[in-house]
């Protein structure tokens, strides 16, 4: 009788610490619900690409500059598999099981390696990550890490080209 006692109290115990967790994450999502706004929707012709596909998992979105403050702001906070890739107007991520995330080429402030981003962490150099700011204001880091690292160089050189180009 006492370990079925002492079974249930751990079972009740575990329940309400998912319930407090699951109430934390509503919570958060409603105080960044002004500083993220609505994103940008998919445009229905994407141009030209300038980066092939590449798969990968979308490791998450952040607030800039912290690399472990979340946005849990709809499905932005949920990590997926993904496809990664660049376009003269912007770049695509396209997550299973999730909405795809478009990321205008105006609103892109920077792409670079880092070691983790969203409480993932890896070995260095090992997320992809893009800097953008949204329509309200607010940037955001948006991490993926590629199956194939060596695609990351292009990513960066591609984002210093169209940066020095867009100065000219």
């Amino acid at each position: 009788m006492d370990r079925v006692l002492l079974t249930l109290g751990f079972v009740a115990l575990w329940v309400v610490l998912a319930l407090l967790m699951w109430k934390g994450w509503r919570g958060r999502g409603r105080r960044q619900a002004d500083a993220v706004g609505a994103l940008p929707p998919v445009p229905a012709e994407l141009g030209e690409q300038l980066v092939a596909p590449s798969t990968g998992l979308y490791v998450g979105s952040t607030l800039a500059p912290s690399w472990q403050d979340r946005i849990a702001i709809g499905d932005l906070g949920h990590r997926a598999a993904g496809e990664l890739s660049r376009y003269r107007a912007g770049v695509l991520l396209e997550r299973d099981g999730a909405s795809p995330i478009w990321i205008p080429q105006d609103s892109i402030r920077a792409i670079r390696t880092e070691r983790g981003l969203a409480g993932k962490v890896m070995t260095k150099d090992g997320v992809l990550v893009i800097r953008w700011q949204l329509s309200s204001g607010t940037e955001i880091d948006t991490g993926f890490r590629g199956d194939d690292k060596t695609i990351y160089p292009l990513w960066v050189q591609e984002t210093n080209e169209n940066y020095r180009d867009s100065e000219s």
